[in-house]
């Protein structure tokens, strides 16, 4: 198995406790390991959410967040996290913690997400270039326009998406304001 393709499994606690393949890790019902997802919002205050490429094990179509991955074995998720932008979406900014959470979601008959996730959040403004063997379509949205739509149509977003809006705007609205304001 590839270096770049191992994952770090942890505990509940976010104790390292080994290591497996991203392939093993999704396979059946999950293996618990260290993820982030990262939120991108703009000046105006709007969220950039991407479409997973057609070609995703897990998901695929589906809207999300602006980027989500894994840290690598040995990797530190700060590390992480700052490769990922750049390999996903072509920038960097800086980038803020607010949380983690565990989630476990199953997807048809594919694999799952075991996943303890970091979350980040980032202020972008500038040309956004996108991978196409992992991103289908970018887009903006107002984050009313967005609750809105979660609501209607919760069914067009990744689960760990869901999650993630359900709890920045129970507790971290006033992180979001203060990114868009900065």
């Amino acid at each position: 198995m590839a270096e770049n393709d191992t994952l770090i499994l942890v505990d509940r606690h976010d104790k390292e406790i080994g290591h497996e393949s991203k392939q093993n890790v999704h396979d059946g019902k999950g293996l618990l390991h260290r993820a982030f997802s990262i939120l991108i919002v703009n000046s105006r205050g709007e969220m950039l959410l991407q479409q997973r490429a057609a070609t995703k094990r897990l998901w695929p179509l589906y809207w999300a967040n602006a980027c989500c991955s894994h840290p690598r074995k040995g990797e530190d998720i700060n590390d992480a996290i700052h490769r990922r932008l750049q390999e996903e979406l072509g920038f960097d900014c800086k980038l803020d913690y607010l949380y983690q959470f565990e989630y476990h979601a199953s997807f048809k008959d594919e694999g799952s997400e075991h996943e303890l996730c970091y979350v980040f959040l980032g202020k972008y403004d500038d040309k956004i270039v996108p991978n196409k063997e992992e991103v289908n379509q970018l887009r903006f949205i107002a984050l009313d326009a967005l609750e809105q739509d979660l609501k209607e149509n919760p069914g067009k977003y990744a689960p760990w998406f869901i999650l993630e809006i359900q709890e920045l705007f129970k507790h971290y609205r006033n992180q979001l304001g203060e990114k868009v304001q900065a």
